[in-house]
């Protein structure tokens, strides 16, 4: 029995609508479905006649969960069944993606990955707020606020940082960025269930970011600061480039 490739879906941020409409078809197509936790329930109306199987976590957890995971996977397979491992946001952005792909590597099993809307671009959208900018917004870092060892990682790589899973560190974060070199009045853009109905955003300047706690306590919160934290309307418009006006000489006869 033939292995079907493992498909890996972003499923997007939070709405079943933002998945895109390869993932909806490849969801359409599955026999099993492992979930993560943060996925809208309204995706198991696109694969009904599948067996959904929820696996997901929270937060760092030693590694048993990610190995049943991976079991799962190889076994399905196996099975030749249509597995679809459907992940919040992008399978390549924070999403243990490597472990999986590994997983089926190791165990000559094909696979193929379907990419999502991370919660950055979804906490862009939701504020109107663009990650680059022409001329001075070049450069974007994504990066999660804790490292699986508890210890809070900031710095100043690039000309908006944005942060994942950082709505319990806030203050610590405001503090550690500040001493990566940000300055205190640097814009701070913090969005909580970025891409849900009842998404919640706010704006600060660094070290005021601390006050965001309350507002965001107890959701999945996206912080970005930097160039892309800045609301569009307060920045001046780079000047427009030109082509000289052609002379007399250089305009072709009829």
């Amino acid at each position: 029995m033939s292995a079907h490739a493992v498909v890996f879906v972003g499923a997007g941020p939070g709405a079943a609508d933002l998945i895109t409409l390869r993932g909806a078809r490849r969801l359409a197509e599955a026999e099993i479905v492992l979930s993560d936790a943060l996925v809208d329930p309204a995706l198991r109306a696109l694969a009904p006649q599948a067996r959904w199987v929820d696996v997901g976590k929270r937060g760092f957890r030693d590694s048993t969960g990610q190995t049943r995971i991976n079991a799962l996977l190889v076994g399905y397979a196996r099975q030749g069944l249509r597995v679809v491992r459907l992940k919040g946001g992008d399978p390549s952005v924070f999403g243990r993606l490597e472990e999986e792909l590994q997983a089926l590597d190791q165990a000559g099993l094909p696979a193929e990955v379907v990419p999502g809307v991370t919660a950055a671009l979804a906490a862009a959208a939701e504020t109107r707020r663009p990650l680059t900018r022409r001329g001075d917004g070049r450069s974007v870092g994504l990066t999660t606020a804790m490292t699986r060892e508890g210890r809070l990682q900031a710095g100043a790589h690039a000309d908006t940082e944005v942060y994942y899973m950082a709505g319990r560190q806030l203050a610590a974060l405001s503090r550690r960025l500040r001493e990566a070199g940000w300055p205190a009045d640097a814009p701070v853009s913090v969005v909580s269930r970025a891409g849900w109905p009842d998404a919640l955003a706010s704006e600060h300047r660094l070290a005021d970011l601390a006050a965001a706690s309350v507002l965001h306590a107890g959701r999945p919160t996206v912080v970005a600061v930097g160039v892309g934290a800045t609301a569009v309307a307060q920045r001046p418009r780079a000047p427009e480039t030109r082509a000289p006006a052609a002379t007399p000489e250089q305009t072709p006869s009829p």
